[in-house]
């Protein structure tokens, strides 16, 4: 079964991914990818383009799922709702329990 992918939008602490990484998962930045301050909507075509779930702070990106944008996924948690290893656990559980499939144009709540 294929593992999902990240990809952590400018708003999540670089902590969280360096965490992920640490476990083995497949982790991308914004800043990594170059797109640092890109439009939300550019963001997620390009994390829909390399099959990636984003994980963000940024309730735009769940705004635009509601308005009908394709995407590989959203993990959203509120900012300054959740530690750092709250965090790393959530998205543990996300990465351990779903697949990629599971979450193709799916939000889920942290």
């Amino acid at each position: 079964m294929a593992a999902i992918r990240f990809h952590l939008d400018e708003h999540v602490a670089r902590a969280i991914a360096d965490g992920l990484r640490r476990r083995g998962m497949d982790v991308t930045t914004t800043r990594d990818a170059g797109l640092n301050a890109a439009p939300d909507s550019e963001q997620l075509a390009f994390a829909r383009s390399q099959g990636r779930v984003v994980v963000t702070h940024d309730a735009g990106f769940v705004r635009l799922h509601r308005r009908g944008h394709p995407h590989a996924g959203i993990v959203y948690s509120q900012q300054g709702e959740r530690s750092i290893g709250d965090t790393l656990r959530g998205l543990m559980l996300v990465w351990e329990r779903l697949t990629p499939q599971d979450m193709e144009n799916h939000v889920e709540f942290l």
